[in-house]
């Protein structure tokens, strides 16, 4: 693949693959944008060639939605800013851009996203093409945060979008999964920065199962984590508050967030990957190391945490009042298994928002993620996850591991047809299509 400059293209053919390393490609040719119009010129040379177009941000996603044998776009040349609109409540920016380096560049303006995922590494567009989120009782997922984007569809056009402007293409492309076209700019919502305090507290599984509703209706954004082989949680609730600033300590912020969730965690996975039998005492003992702490930060530095240790995930939306029994059902099945699991398994919610695709779209909904570290056998826990989870009405994250088709996506999304009505309107000759686009979509 080589190194392509900023507004050059490589021919070398070398593999791609994504942060877990379960993902590999091998594009015919690379494209590193130095502008938007660029940009469309190397839309229109792929399809006059007869290759097919994929844009690629920091890889983050575990399914091969951005792999192709065709055009592989970088678009982290187009990073930054564009405009703020105070007046508006609004930020443009360019899709290249980092989450990390648009929340840093925010605060620096006295200005945040009113809510953002655990992780920032991903570019803007990344992270909203495939569904991103956070946990929230009131506010959602980072494209439901969008209040107008930018398109370079298959025939080279930019084509602009809002509710105003484009309105049906809008209400599909802030959750498009590369599908109808590439995004060059996104605008966002934006409000003053504000505080939160984050409350973190280990809590037993039949506790947290039985009050979850009474949790989730007290917190702005609840969510929890089960850790498999035992009865032990651990519950973060984070809340505006009036501050001041009060982070963790150097020390115990380098010991939660540093020693036990990379550096320890990533030993003991490493152990549990030689020595699975090792996996529930672990288990065990990881679930009580965690203590209760309670900080108060500008909102990226609570909402987000660094995540070094490599793993592989799989996440399913389910309709919010059926995720207790769901998760119950979880830990039933990994009980009566011989399965060895040594990541904790996540829940978060959402309410309702109204993209086409959103794993929200139309429904209260709650999240459970569930992982495996990376080069350790998933498919026999994931598949065991993904019965209960599809029983219940779930819906896959975009971006993670799932073995769903477009004919279980149209019965679980009421707006599926209208979604792929677009598609065929945008792209007809499916440029932007893949062997993932194919299997989720249909052809």
């Amino acid at each position: 693949m080589g190194t392509a400059t900023a507004g050059q293209s490589s021919t070398e053919r070398t593999a791609w693959h994504n942060w877990a390393g379960n993902v590999t490609a091998t594009p015919a040719r690379v494209v590193t944008p130095a502008s938007v119009g660029e940009l469309q010129e190397a839309v229109r040379r792929a399809a006059e060639d007869g290759l097919r177009v994929k844009a690629v941000g920091t890889g983050h996603s575990f399914t091969a939605a951005a792999a192709t044998d065709g055009v592989l776009v970088r678009p982290q040349a187009l990073a930054g800013i564009r405009s703020i609109d105070r007046a508006a409540g609004t930020v443009t920016v360019a899709a290249g851009t980092v989450l990390k380096d648009l929340n840093q560049a925010l605060a620096r303006e006295g200005l945040s996203l009113t809510n953002m995922g655990d992780i920032m590494e991903q570019t803007v567009s990344g992270a909203t093409s495939t569904g991103t989120h956070g946990t929230g009782r009131d506010s959602a997922s980072i494209a439901a945060q969008i209040r107008g984007l930018e398109l370079v569809t298959a025939d080279g056009r930019l084509l602009t979008c809002s509710e105003k402007e484009n309105p049906k293409v809008f209400a599909a492309a802030r959750l498009g999964i590369g599908a109808l076209g590439v995004v060059t700019a996104i605008t966002f919502a934006v409000e003053p920065i504000f505080f939160l305090t984050a409350r973190e507290e280990p809590m037993t599984f039949d506790r947290v199962t039985a009050e979850f509703e009474e949790h989730f209706a007290e917190n702005e954004h609840f969510e929890f984590y089960w850790f498999p082989h035992t009865g032990n949680c651990n519950t973060k609730r984070n809340n505006r508050s009036q501050g001041p600033a009060a982070p963790p300590g150097r020390v115990s912020a380098w010991i939660e967030d540093e020693l036990l969730s990379n550096g320890l965690f990533q030993a003991v996975n490493s152990l549990g990957r030689a020595v699975p039998a090792t996996i529930p005492s672990i288990a065990r003992v990881a679930s009580r190391a965690l203590s209760a702490r309670t900080y108060t930060d500008i909102p990226y530095k609570v909402f987000t945490s660094p995540r070094r240790v490599r793993f592989v995930e799989m996440e399913y939306a389910l309709p919010r009042e059926r995720v207790v029994e769901a998760l119950r059902e979880l830990r039933s099945t990994v009980d009566r298994s011989g399965l060895r699991i040594s990541f904790p398994v996540e829940v978060r919610t959402a309410p309702a928002d109204d993209i086409t695709l959103s794993t929200a779209s139309g429904r209260e909904t709650a999240y459970i993620a569930v992982h495996m570290y990376k080069s350790t056998p998933y498919q026999a826990y994931f598949t065991a996850a993904e019965r209960i989870f599809t029983a219940h009405g779930g819906r896959p994250h975009w971006g993670k591991v799932h073995t769903r088709d477009a004919g279980y996506f149209a019965e679980v999304y009421p707006r599926f047809g209208e979604f792929t009505a677009l598609r065929d309107r945008l792209d007809p000759d499916r440029v932007f299509g893949n062997d993932y686009l194919r299997r989720v979509l249909g052809d």
